[in-house]
């Protein structure tokens, strides 16, 4: 994140069509640090920022083609007005998704689609899409949601909204399955499958790096305690010259082939050593949180059928 003049009221706007996560993109800038209020309508806009308090939190503002006072022209006008005032940085974040995606989120849900309530979800998202086909290329910023989750959301806009008012650079940690791919928005991966496998071992198959017994297995290999030292003496140059290049926000991965143990278990240690080194610092596992296993064993009661790592 490039150093903000302090002068200057910074002001986002969110918008995008139903469905494609507006509202969690909402929460997560309100945990960013931002003053974030949703569905507010158009004609308020520039009254709310009529007189800027450079000095207090930046805003984020959702809006929703359910506003009755909604149309991409006015939308477009209140950018364009607040793009010319010297005392605002205005942004302009477009969520994006697939028709189909959209499709299935409305199906899970139950929900009639704003646009076409009396229709299928499908004609109100395509009326939608047809809505904004001219507003998504004056966007400064556009995330297309179709395949992230809403902890992926927040990760992918952490980079460009994260406000540190003077903290240290903040890291995520994150294990996960090359089966899956990479996680989206990571700087660095980190590859641990050619570490002994938990999965072989019948007594420790069903459980996960969070558990001692497993992370005392992965750390048995002799390979491990070298592993470690390599990449924690890698992090420890790089994260304090992205610091000082101005970044807010620094991924890294660490994957296996399932991404239950050895990767869960590399993933906690890195985040407990990059934490003992004073940096801010959290850990996902997104294998984990897909199955409901966010958890040690012993504080869990699902048991899998089956595990792959």
């Amino acid at each position: 994140m490039q150093t903000r003049d302090p002068t200057i009221q910074r002001v986002v706007l969110v918008t995008g069509p139903s469905g494609a996560g507006r509202a969690t993109a909402i929460n997560a800038l309100e945990d960013f640090g931002f003053e974030a209020i949703d569905n507010i309508p158009l004609s308020l806009v520039s009254r709310l920022v009529e007189v800027p308090h450079p000095t207090a939190q930046p805003i984020a503002l959702g809006i929703d083609t359910r506003n009755r006072d909604f149309s991409v022209v006015a939308l477009s006008a209140v950018y364009d007005d607040l793009s010319e005032r010297g005392d605002i940085s205005v942004e302009l974040l477009f969520l994006d998704c697939s028709v189909d995606v959209l499709e299935r989120r409305y199906s899970e849900t139950r929900r009639r689609h704003p646009m076409a309530p009396d229709d299928t979800p499908r004609d109100g998202i395509l009326l939608e899409m047809a809505l904004f086909q001219d507003l998504r290329p004056r966007a400064d910023i556009v995330i297309d949601t179709t395949q992230l989750t809403v902890h992926d959301l927040r990760d992918t806009m952490a980079p460009w909204f994260m406000t540190t008012d003077g903290q240290r650079i903040a890291l995520s940690v994150h294990s996960f399955s090359y089966k899956r791919g990479l996680p989206q928005g990571l700087d660095m991966a980190f590859d641990c499958r050619f570490l002994n496998n938990p999965h072989w071992q019948p007594e420790l198959r069903a459980g996960t790096g969070l558990d001692q017994n497993v992370a005392d297995f992965v750390a048995q290999d002799p390979r491990y305690g070298s592993y470690l030292d390599h990449i924690l003496g890698l992090l420890r140059f790089v994260i304090p010259e992205a610091e000082a290049e101005g970044k807010a926000h620094l991924s890294v991965g660490f994957g296996c082939t399932g991404g239950r143990h050895r990767s869960v278990a590399i993933t906690q240690t890195v985040s407990k050593a990059l934490r003992a080194d004073g940096w801010r610092v959290s850990s996902r596992h997104r294998e984990l949180e897909a199955a409901g296993l966010s958890k040690p064993a012993a504080q869990t009661s699902r048991t899998p059928e089956r595990a792959s790592t």
